[in-house]
């Protein structure tokens, strides 16, 4: 029998949308196997998500950077750029934080989704991200500016993990998690979805239900909301519509075709994923990785001027894998239509999830 202590690693993903916290479940599920102790941090909501899928984890609470995007899209990157010198404070503080919580955790280990500040010299820390290469919608010479200062915080860790497959050629990411340059340390650990594994049933074409899943910063996930509403509405299929938000305001009236959620947990939102005909959502990463994990057909609506999913969903459009469509003048109707011809292709997942194990167990085992 190993007399192997268990290491003690602290989790922590962004805030920004509930995909960072999402993605970081497989991660979590690799070091429970191991025999390790995995503690997570985040704000509230995070740890919810955390709590309902491993109820005797250790937490701790973290605040997010708490980033909000604008309401009009030709304003979105100024926004954005904008608030970068308060998003320069945050990570320094959440660095003081996390050399505050070293010795208080007994911590022997970090892994950081897109959290810049959580490095350590005194520990081994790793980030992970899959967007290598900045696209920030704002021309070359800011997109050159924000390329430097992300490799500068990317570098001040042991390790980058990129949730991808290393061939550009078979990734998901595209150019997104393939610079030309990589930073230091930089491991592709294949695609992470909490619903890896899950055998992926025969569509149900016939009975024409909607998934409608929202999600990301607001308030744009509020403006999409109200938008989809009120065409789901009129929609003669079952709709299942989940708000993605604890906060959201309930409908007054919800017709008798539509089953309503605030928010759907893990055990709860796989069986509607797995009875969808079609889903609705964001062309998030996480969001996709989920999608492919269970194969189904998705319409992907990008955040008006979030650059990185108006890429991903221009991206996956042409390789016919999923259907995309811009915010801007949505009509569901069209879409569902449009949809019809489209060839949805499959993406080969074997071999696809379950490669960042392998990575994270050989990276336990040196600490």
């Amino acid at each position: 029998m190993s007399t192997r202590k268990p290491k003690n690693i602290l989790i922590a993903p962004l805030d920004w949308g509930a995909g960072h916290t999402t993605r970081c479940i497989p991660i979590i599920n690799t070091l429970l196997q191991s025999g390790n102790n995995p503690i997570v941090a985040g704000n509230p909501a995070q740890l919810k998500i955390f709590s309902e899928t491993f109820p005797d984890i250790s937490t701790v609470l973290l605040d997010g950077y708490n980033i909000r995007y604008s309401e009009a899209n030709r304003l979105l990157q100024l926004g954005i750029l904008s608030q970068l010198p308060r998003l320069v404070h945050t990570i320094k503080k959440e660095n003081e934080w996390l050399a505050q919580r070293i010795d208080e955790l007994q911590l022997d280990g970090v892994i950081s989704d897109n959290r810049y500040g959580l490095y350590s010299a005194n520990i081994p820390s790793v980030i992970i991200t899959h967007q290598l290469l900045v696209q920030s919608g704002a021309g070359f010479a800011v997109d050159r500016m924000l390329q430097k200062l992300h490799y500068r915080y990317l570098n001040r860790f042991q390790s980058v993990w990129v949730p991808d497959v290393e061939d550009e050629r078979e990734s998901l990411a595209g150019t997104l998690s393939h610079a030309a340059v990589l930073p230091d340390n930089c491991d592709y650990i294949g695609l992470l979805s909490r619903f890896a594994g899950t055998p992926n049933p025969e569509t149900n074409i016939g009975d024409k239900t909607l998934l409608v899943l929202l999600s990301g910063p607001e308030p744009q996930r509020t403006i999409l909301s109200g938008l989809l509403w009120k065409q789901v509405s009129r929609y003669k299929g079952q709709v299942v519509f989940a708000e993605g938000s604890d906060t959201a305001q309930r409908p007054n009236h919800i017709p008798e075709h539509i089953t309503y959620h605030a928010r759907l947990s893990k055990q709860d939102l796989l069986p509607e994923l797995l009875r969808a005909d079609m889903v609705i959502c964001r062309s998030g990463y996480s969001t996709l990785m989920d999608l492919i994990a269970v194969g189904k057909r998705a319409i992907v609506i990008p955040t008006p001027g979030q650059t990185e999913q108006e890429y991903l969903g221009k991206q996956l459009h042409s390789k016919g894998m999923f259907y995309s469509a811009a915010q801007s003048g949505f009509d569901l109707e069209q879409a569902l239509q449009a949809t019809a011809s489209f060839p949805f292709k499959e993406i080969p997942n074997i071999g696809v999830f379950g490669q960042h194990e392998k990575v994270i167990n050989k990276w336990v085992q040196a600490l």
